[in-house]
């Protein structure tokens, strides 16, 4: 990748930024206790959290602290903005876990206590109707009644490999997703019929997890698909409650092919199933007859690369149809399907990306949706016909927005912002209109402190992408300088982090005093250039990547005053992996890295996840070479940490054990930091402190080039 930047502009963006560093000079600095310790400033002020909507003329605010939890919630008036107290609804019944236990609770805040047994069961769900639980318990499935306190199991068939509505890991992670809590289990509406995935483990290899702790430790065993291995065989049933009788699908469980999240039909009458093959090139969607089993196909999409599982199908009253949002034009988009699976309209299209589906409006035949549309980095709230004519943005200037919209689309409210502006919230009606101003997060002296400047830039490839990138600039910056710059990235497909947002952290304003440029940076897979971008690294991660990264930083090193012998890279994941690969691979560009545990060769993933990108071992092995950071131990030549937990069920410790014995035999310097007993990503506040103290330590050393100041000496 080359580009140029004319002499004449380097100089004028040298004059503003010296005359911007000039007024920022006089201004009032904030203080270590205000960076460091989250002292009260008035330089920003939290902004009220609006957690939903009580109905279509009032939105709900929350009365504890940012992030909710303390203190109740308030009922909001749109346009009178009178506050009244707000109890929500309480349901009829409710179900939990407590104690090992299931307890059910009344809506008079009564308690029973439904079953008793030594180990606990898992996911209690009321029927619709609030008849029946269901749950599961050691690989079986149970329905409880609860007016009389029967349990039924039905299934018997559970064992340490075989579980009923229970997932097996690799559909956690990657199919049914982490908020499942392994739930595989799904209700008819009319609380009649139960249906359910069966997941066989017995041929999918075991991966152990020690765990040092105690006199001898122990092993956690995992069944944990690799890319090649064979995946958890998975077949569909339905249980009929009133004929007590068990259905299967026709589905074959011994074809390597691929279940998803299943949707009911409003009617009760077919559940209608996600499948996908082995390649993930092609999905399907089979309407299904719980009383039968028999399928049949609705929906049949391929691409030459990936497809994606669909997140959510809206069904429209009256058997009207269905609406789902796809990325088989080259960018996600909405489209209107008959109950027959025959196309009756595509909603929206264009070269831009839909985020989601708000609302739809049956009556007046509209969607109200959000896009990265004006700009990629960017999210605006639009509404459109059916007939994907009438377009409208409902949001307005050059902000990020972040909207909730009432329950039958009258209001929404809008909380708005780019790198450069503080957000502020208010409330639009359902043509854009502003109803009334709620709150602006800048505060009463703003204006007299000296912060951090944030921009975001967009640098051009020679291929046509303008990859986008945020540059917070040290304080007091001066173009004549030259400075470290610290990295911080994800870097997985379809995954970027880089928004035309504010915000305001004590720690990155710490950093600013201290001289470094901190920045993100997404490359042309990130999401902002659609399924067109994402199809590059189809085969071949790490590589365009790596490419586009690498422009970014020479962009920096021409335009900031960045010093190429103090390039730092870091990030946990994918990002673990990026930053390994960019100080092997990219050992000409990157001087520092911290990788955070780390993909280090993707054979050691899970095959859902890896293969959906790179195929397997087997029809790729090049690109799984190439992609490898082991390939390239012998490049490193900058300073790399490695960091890993030891119990990582996801990216097992595995990966970062392989780089460093390769790093070893290849004579290479490193550092490596276990965190024991940790998973993926570090949950015990002591290791994360720690891993936060040794992070300073390690810009300090590398970066700064001067000893730890004594508020970050310790953690």
């Amino acid at each position: 990748m080359i580009f140029s930047i004319p002499a004449r502009r380097l100089l004028l963006v040298a004059l503003a930024v010296s005359a911007l560093s000039t007024a920022q000079a006089q201004k009032k600095q904030l203080t270590t206790g205000q960076m460091l310790k989250n002292e009260p400033n008035k330089v920003v002020t939290p902004l009220p959290v609006i957690t939903g909507w009580a109905d279509d003329t009032h939105y709900l605010k929350s009365l504890g602290r940012r992030g909710g939890g303390g203190g109740g919630q308030v009922s909001v008036d749109v346009v009178s903005g009178t506050e009244t107290p707000y109890t929500p609804p309480e349901k009829d019944m409710s179900v939990s876990v407590r104690d090992k236990d299931i307890y059910l609770k009344k809506a008079d805040g009564t308690e029973t206590r439904l079953t008793k047994t030594a180990d606990e069961e898992q996911n209690p769900t009321l029927s619709p109707d609030n008849s029946k639980v269901a749950y599961t318990f050691a690989g079986n499935l149970y329905i409880l009644d609860v007016a009389s306190g029967k349990v039924s199991q039905i299934t018997t068939d559970g064992t340490d490999v075989i579980y009923n509505g229970y997932a097996s890991w690799v559909y956690y992670e990657e199919i049914l997703g982490r908020a499942s809590r392994y739930k595989a289990f799904w209700w008819s509406p009319d609380s009649k019929t139960l249906a359910w995935m069966h997941f066989d483990d017995t041929k999918v290899p075991m991966f152990p997890l020690y765990n040092s702790a105690g006199q001898h430790g122990f092993t956690e065993l995992t069944r944990y698909p690799e890319p090649g291995d064979p995946n958890p065989k998975v077949k569909l049933a339905f249980y009929n409650l009133p004929g007590n009788k068990v259905t299967w699908a026709d589905f074959n469980e011994n074809d390597d092919t691929y279940l998803g999240t299943p949707y009911w039909s409003p009617d009760g009458t077919s559940l209608w199933m996600q499948w996908m093959n082995r390649d993930q090139n092609n999905i399907k969607i089979y309407a299904v007859n719980p009383s039968t089993g028999g399928k049949k196909e609705l929906y049949d999409e391929k691409q030459k690369t990936w497809v994606e599982w669909f997140k959510d199908i809206k069904f429209l009253q009256n058997n009207q149809g269905f609406i789902v949002t796809t990325d088989k034009s080259g960018w996600e988009h909405i489209y209107w399907y008959g109950m027959d699976g025959k196309l009756k309209s595509q909603i929206t299209n264009g070269n831009f990306t839909v985020t989601g589906m708000q609302y739809v409006d049956e009556k007046n035949k509209l969607v109200y949706f959000t896009a990265r549309k004006e700009n990629s980095a960017r999210v605006d709230f639009y509404k459109i016909g059916f007939n994907s004519k009438g377009l409208t943005r409902l949001t307005a200037g050059e902000y990020n927005h972040t909207i909730s919209l009432s329950p039958n689309g009258m209001y929404f409210t809008d909380t708005y912002s780019n790198v450069a502006t503080p957000a502020k919230t208010a409330i639009y009606d359902n043509k854009g209109k502003l109803v009334k101003d709620v709150a602006d997060s800048k505060g009463a002296e703003y204006d007299q402190y000296q912060l951090a400047t944030t921009q975001l830039v967009r640098v051009k490839t020679t291929d046509g992408f303008d990859l986008p990138m945020t540059v917070m600039l040290p304080l007091n910056f001066d173009p004549a300088k030259k400075y470290p710059v610290v990295i911080s990235i994800y870097g997985g497909p379809n995954a970027g982090t880089v928004m035309d947002t504010w915000r305001f952290s004590g720690m990155s304003q710490w950093w600013a005093k201290e001289g470094i440029i901190q920045v993100a940076m997404d490359h042309r897979a990130s999401g902002h250039f659609g399924k067109v971008g994402q199809n590059y690294i189809y085969k071949d991660l790490g590589k365009w990547e790596m490419a586009d990264y690498s422009a970014m930083v020479k962009y920096l090193e021409a335009k900031y005053s960045v010093d190429p012998a103090k390039v730092m890279i870091t990030g946990g994941s994918y990002g673990g992996y990026i930053s390994a690969y960019a100080l092997t691979y990219g050992a000409d560009v990157f001087t520092h890295g911290i990788a955070n545990f780390g993909v280090m060769d993707w054979s050691l993933y899970d095959t859902h996840y890896t293969e959906r990108f790179m195929g397997t071992p087997q029809n790729n092995p090049e690109g799984y070479k190439r992609s490898s950071v082991l390939t390239y131990t012998k490049n490193l030549k900058g300073v790399l940490r490695i960091v890993h937990g030891t119990m990582d069920d996801n990216v097992h410790m595995q990966n970062s054990i392989q780089f460093t014995s390769k790093l070893q035999d290849e004579g290479k310097h490193f550092e490596f930091m276990l965190y024991s007993g940790q998973r993926h990503g570090f949950r015990d506040p002591e290791k994360a402190a720690h891993q936060t103290m040794e992070n300073n330590a390690f810009i300090y050393k590398y970066l700064l080039e001067k000893p730890v100041p004594a508020e970050l000496a310790a953690k």
